[in-house]
């Protein structure tokens, strides 16, 4: 017994460090962190999102992605909500998430809206729990003032590139897209 509660316990501390960082991501992101990127991310992490605007790998790769993303932004506020973990069976340093997050943000003198979701996998390195791999994708990301037009219009409400694209979901149902299988997995 002794044994499995310690498992137990360190399955739940796990858990608590992978969630906290899902959270740091936002305020590593809000204070334009450059050291705090090398801290949260792998050396050989990879940063993708499901629009293929983000596709870097590796830590020189990814700290020039974000450092150019904040060229583009002014000030930024992120804030997480539910983050789902699940453990790899077969290696205890291994885990996967999902975190639904929102973010207000200033993209080119624009104050936006954004839904986020994250799939990552994580990887404990050096006694730590950072991103191995970070896969974003967007409800919406609009204007605040189209916002109440272009929330789920079907035309996209992905707004912040000076054009209108789909959204990653839930536009891709609605627009024939499939669901994404991946989900599943964490249901069970």
């Amino acid at each position: 017994m002794t044994t499995d509660l310690e498992t137990r316990i360190a399955r739940l501390e796990d858990t608590n460090a992978i969630q906290a960082l899902g959270i740091l991501y936002g305020y590593v992101m809000d204070e334009r962190d450059e050291d705090g990127i090398r801290r949260i991310f792998c050396e050989d992490a990879t940063l993708r999102s499901q629009d293929g605007v983000f596709a870097a790998t590796g830590m020189d790769e990814i700290v020039t992605t974000y450092l150019g993303r904040f060229a583009a932004l002014g000030p930024t506020n992120h804030y997480s909500h539910g983050h789902v973990v699940r453990f790899d069976d077969d290696d205890a340093d291994v885990a996967y998430g999902l975190l639904a997050s929102h973010a207000e943000v200033t993209r080119n003198g624009v104050g936006m809206v954004v839904a986020l979701r994250y799939k990552d996998t994580y990887r404990r390195d050096g006694g730590q729990w950072k991103f191995q791999d970070r896969l974003m994708s967007y409800m919406y990301y609009l204007p605040i003032a189209e916002y109440a037009d272009g929330l789920g219009d079907g035309t996209g409400s992905v707004r912040a590139y000076g054009d209108h694209r789909p959204a990653d979901w839930p536009e891709s149902l609605q627009n024939g897209g499939k669901r994404n299988d991946w989900l599943w997995d964490f249901l069970g």
